[in-house]
Parts: C-alpha cells; structure tokens; sequence
C-alpha cells in the first residue's frame, strides 16, 4: 500500500537551482525547445534521439572533435553506432576541474585517511601514465586491476583511458577462480594489485592469491603493487614485478589520445554465477555523455558536491562513482565493511566529509531499518541533499524509514539498470515528487517500457522491462563474441531489435515505476505471476526475519512447489505461530496463491558477489541440478549457503 500522497516533493528554490532546470532554460534558449515539465521533456528525449543526445554533447561542452551531421547512424538494434567519425578521451574530461579543489577523500580500514586535490589527481594520472608507456602499455592493450575503492585505483584508471588502453578490475575479495574466469578472456598485459588489507577488523592476506592468479593469465608482462597490508611486501614470483612507487617514480604531464567516439574504455562483467561471465565492452564516448546525463541531471551532482556510493571496485557502481569526477566533485572513496563496527560507520563517514550525494544499496538501507537505526539524530547528516538506492528493489519501509529518521529534505532516488549499460534505465528526478515504492521517473533519453508477451506496452501491469531505442552506453560488443551471437542472445532474443533487460516492472500513470523483480525469477501459481521483490517486501515486513529467499520449483510443465526460506533474529524460531503470520501477511497483502507450501529457517540467504539473492542457482538445485553446475563458488559472497539447499533435495 502507498501512502495518500508524496513522501517528498522538491520546493520551488530547489528545483531553480537544478542542473535539470539549468538545461530546460539552455534548451529553450539555444535549440528553441520550450518545455513544460519533465515528461514533455522526456517524450523529445526520446523521439529525437540526435537532436537528445547532441544537445548532452553541447550543453556540457565535451572537448572532441565530431561530425556536426550524424549522431546516431540508425536505430536498428544491435548494429547501430553513435557519434561515426568523432574522436575524444574520457580521462580528459575527469580532469577539468580547478586544480585546488578536493578530487578525492579517502577512508579505509587498512591505512590512514587520504584527501587529494584535482591538481594532485592530475599530476598522479601524468606519472602513472608515464609508468605504463616505460612497461609497453598502448592503445588496445588490457590493463587489469585487482584493487580496492582507493585513489591509486581511480589513478590507475584515468592513466589507462588517457593512453587508450583498456581497463577491467575484480575486488581484492575475489577468488581465484573468479579472477580467472574474467581476466583470461582478455589477456592482460599489466595487473595491479593490493598485498592484503583488512575488512570488518580482520586482515586478509593477498600475495599468494596474486601469485597464482599471475600464473595462470596468459600474456601478463607485469604485476605492479601497492603495499597496503605492508611496507615491504614480498615479490617473488610474480612476472615483471614492481612497487606502485617505482610506477609512478617519474613524473609526467596528463596527456589524452584522441580515440573514437566507440573506443572501448573497459570491461565489466556479469555476476558467472551459472557460466562464464559475459565480458561487457562500453566505449569512451557513450559512458562519457551517459555519466554526464545521469551524473548532473538526474543526481543533480555538480561542482561542490561531495559524492559517495558504498562500492567496491567488483561492482559497477565504482565506475559510476567514478563518474563524479567527470562533473568536478569530490568523490568520497571507501574501502571496508559497511556494517563494521557497526551500522553507523557510513552514516557517520557522511556526516564527517559532509557528504551532498550518498548512494547504497537498498540491502543496507533494509538492514538499516531491521537494526532501528537513527541516523539523523546520532549524526550532523544537514549537508545531505540525495540518497540514491540500488541493487535491488527498495521497500516501502525503507523509504518511510529514510525519511523518517534520516531528513525530511531529501530526494530518495532509487534506481535501477545494470552492469550491461553501466547506468540506470529509471531513476531520480530533483523536479519530481517521489512517492512510496516507487522509481520518479524513466531517464532522458532511454525509451524504456512495459511489454506483455506479445510485445504490448502496458502501464498499471507488470511486464517486461525493455528499450525500444539505443542509448550510447550500450555494449559495444562482449569480449571474444566475434559474430555477436552472445550478445544477441543474452538482449534481443524474445523481442527482434528490442532490448529485454529481465526485470519485470510496472509503470504507473503519473509516470513512475516499480521494479518486482526478475522475469525468470518470476512466481507463477496457476497462471497468477508474481515478482519476488514484492514477496519479500511482505515477508521481511515481519520483526521476525531478516533476510528471506523465495523459489518456486514450476518449471517444464510441470506444478512445482512453492518454498520460502527465512533468516530469523536471534532467539526466534520458526514455530507454528510465526508460520501462520507469515501466511496471513502473505495472503492479506499479495494473493492466496502464493502462500508457500514450505518454510524453512536458514542461516544465510546464497548471494552473489555483488549482493544479488542467487534464486535461480537455488531452484535449479532443488529440481535435481548439481550444485558445481549453477553456481560458481568464487562468484559467490558466501559459497557454503547453498548446502542447506543440497540437504533439503536429498531428504525429499
């Protein structure tokens, strides 16, 4: 149920002082396009995708070279390309801002505190530039990065874009395995890395891994690292090793390669929880122009700002925090455990570096709420002006409980995308209202819809998540996927030249929307489809349970079974009262037929390594699958939770 009306509604000066409002008075002024409000906006962005995405080039005044005649050569998906002929650098952009302004603050577990001007950030980029050109790095050559949310990771970044080479990274807390399986596909040619560090008070050594993963890339000419556990780390058989100060040992001026517009800029990757992972190539000019558009206009993040998102460099929100820099903020950089030593530590990191723009996922907001957290009353939050929230989809509660106990005066900007694009599809607004459960708005310039099966757009009804229309920070292609078979596949296969993203959602009439999950995830008893975020938005209401994981075993033909798993508070037990709760809630707020035919307590819910409830892996388990087959253990946060699943098949 959502509430009567708005939980915020920006005012009058807020919305004048928007990057947003800034761009409707420049387009009225320099392109005639006197807009109403956002949707009227909106519908341009989308209809006249070159006029759209020309007007993003112009606005923030991207330094490049470009045919003033095309931007978009077609809108046939995949196959189209954007800006044909123009040429640019996304490193150069990061660096534009005054040169004595705060680039970077650095908190940490492992070591002590860092803060870093633009000036500095600068002449660090020149001298690891440098660095890589004396070990053979060049345009087209891979650049891997197995480190954590640091500034040598973000100078280690830029130095790559700025020569042209391809950049790719994995969290210091991945396995073996996991690292492999990503890396190998694109044959590095220099790695940097950590020597260890420490997370939630406990130290993790790191060389041995590092050791054994440089032996298995072929190609690796290079392991450079930084000593972060230790000042002296220990060496000895890595290839071609060196210290991160003998890398950045000379100075050197940031100079940028002019590349194409589509030049690939880096690779990110999908979860591999069920395969190898896909290896995603986005180019230069469209992360460029789409971090712009989704950086200021959308978070409404500028000059002055202070912008945080709880990140590790495994999970694309690093590249998007990134992006902060493209707008001259200070970007807030952390590396440890959000919950340690407890729930506080990130909102009193907000309050210290008087964080404008804090972004995280709703899983901690979630737990935020189960733990009664005050964050406003324990904390000095008044330069907070945003939340933004990914992952997965936020509850009712937590957005009641935002502001609630965090400010009154806030746009929540709940988001959602992916890794694919390294963006979102929906998001935030600073001219919108937001309203409980729901996401403000569809972003300029991504034709995003509801489709039935039948490829219908619908508003009010779930359906599939898909664009009608390109955005530049598509794929450029996946790594090895020379005919594009795989790509194909993976976004065009149920609907030809539409991109199916696999989330299921519901636009509403005032144009909003609701994420309720993943399509192949979806709950379907006799023919009545449920997403799983509006289950667990029902079942984790209850004091009672922390987490839960729902899976319904329907597949193939057949009428499977419907099973709810649940993690309880300490002390709690899952006796027949809690169960007839659980059913009741279940039954009065989503539908009778989804009441499950099993519950049962577990102690950790399976997730991947970017916090994703591993649903799929688990129903497939639960049908007979081995558990080697669904699920890599090294894509996983916690690999010994699918254990009680593999029990749970056996004894039925």
């Amino acid at each position: 149920m959502t509430s009567s009306g708005p939980l915020w509604t920006p005012s009058a000066e807020r919305i004048e002082a928007s990057t947003m409002r800034a761009y409707m008075g420049w387009l009225a002024k320099e392109r005639g396009l006197d807009f109403r409000d956002y949707d009227e906006m909106y519908r341009w962005s989308v209809t006249d995708l070159p006029a759209f995405w020309s007007s993003i080039w112009d606005y923030f005044k991207v330094v490049g070279r470009r045919d003033d005649n095309e931007v978009l050569s077609g809108e046939v998906m995949p196959g189209m390309h954007w800006f044909p002929g123009a040429h640019l650098n996304y490193a150069e952009h990061a660096l534009r801002a005054a040169p004595d302004s705060i680039a970077i603050i650095a908190r940490s577990e492992t070591r002590a505190e860092i803060t870093m001007t633009y000036g500095e950030l600068a002449a660090g980029v020149g001298a690891a530039r440098a660095g890589l050109k004396r070990l053979g790095v060049q345009s087209g050559d891979r650049v891997v990065s197995y480190m954590p949310n640091v500034p040598e990771t973000l100078i280690a970044f830029l130095a790559c874009a700025s020569i042209g080479a391809l950049w790719s990274t994995c969290a210091p807390e991945f396995g073996v395995g996991s690292v492999i399986d990503r890396f190998a596909q694109i044959q590095p040619k220099v790695m940097l890395t950590i020597d260890g560090y420490v997370h939630g008070g406990r130290t993790y050594e790191r060389i041995g891994t590092v050791a054994e993963i440089a032996s298995r890339l072929s190609g690796l000419e290079h392991v450079v690292v930084l000593p972060y556990l230790q000042d002296h780390p220990e060496l000895r058989g890595l290839p071609g090793p060196l210290l991160w100060a003998e890398l950045v040992a000379e100075s050197g001026h940031p100079a940028f390669e002019e590349v194409d517009f589509e030049h690939p800029l880096w690779v990110l990757y999908s979860s591999g929880t069920t395969g190898m992972p896909k290896a995603i190539v986005h180019g230069h000019g469209g992360i460029l122009l789409e971090h712009l558009k989704a950086l200021a206009l959308h978070c409404d993040i500028g000059p002055g700002d202070r912008f945080f998102w709880q990140t590790t460099t495994g999970w694309m929100m690093w590249n998007f925090l990134a992006g902060g820099l493209l707008r001259g903020a200070t970007v807030i950089a952390y590396d440890g455990s959000p919950g340690y030593p407890d729930m506080n530590v990130l909102w009193g990191l907000v309050a210290e570096t008087r964080t404008t723009f804090f972004g995280t996922s709703a899983a901690f907001i979630q737990a935020c709420v189960k733990e009664d957290q005050h964050p406003s009353r324990d904390h000095d939050l008044t330069a907070l002006r945003s939340v933004g929230s990914t992952g997965s989809p936020l509850s009712p509660e937590g957005f009641r409980w935002m502001y609630q106990q965090v400010g009154k005066d806030l746009l929540l900007g709940s988001i959602s995308g992916g890794t694919d694009v390294c963006t979102a599809f929906v998001g935030g607004c600073p001219l919108l209202p937001v309203w409980e459960s729901e996401i403000q708005c569809r972003m300029l310039g991504v034709a995003v819809e509801s489709f039935d099966e039948a490829g219908r757009p619908r508003i009010g009804e779930v359906g599939e998540l898909v664009v009608t229309k390109p955005i530049p920070s598509m794929p450029l292609f996946f790594w090895g996927d020379h005919a594009g078979e795989r790509l194909r596949d993976s976004y065009f296969s149920m609907y030809p030249g539409i991109w199916r993203h696999g989330d299921w959602v519901r636009f509403t009439p005032r144009g909003g929307c609701v994420i309720v999950g993943r399509s192949d995830s979806t709950l379907n008893r006799n023919g009545v489809r449920m997403g799983t975020a509006e289950f667990y938005r029902v079942v984790e209401a209850l004091p009672e349970v922390l987490d839960s994981l729902v899976v319904d075993t329907t597949g193939d033909g057949h009428e499977g079974r419907l099973l709810l798993f649940v993690i309880l508070e300490p002390g709690k037990e899952l006796d027949e009262h809690l169960q007839a709760r659980i059913t009741r809630a279940i039954r009065e707020e989503l539908s009778p037929w989804h009441v499950p035919d099993e519950m049962h307590r577990v102690m950790e819910v399976p997730r991947t390594l970017t916090g994703k409830k591993m649903e799929i892996p688990v129903k497939r388990i639960l049908s007979g699958a081995e558990v080697e087959t669904v699920a890599s253990s090294d894509a996983m946060q916690n690999p010994d939770a699918l254990r009680p699943f593999v029990a749970l098949r056996r004894a039925t």
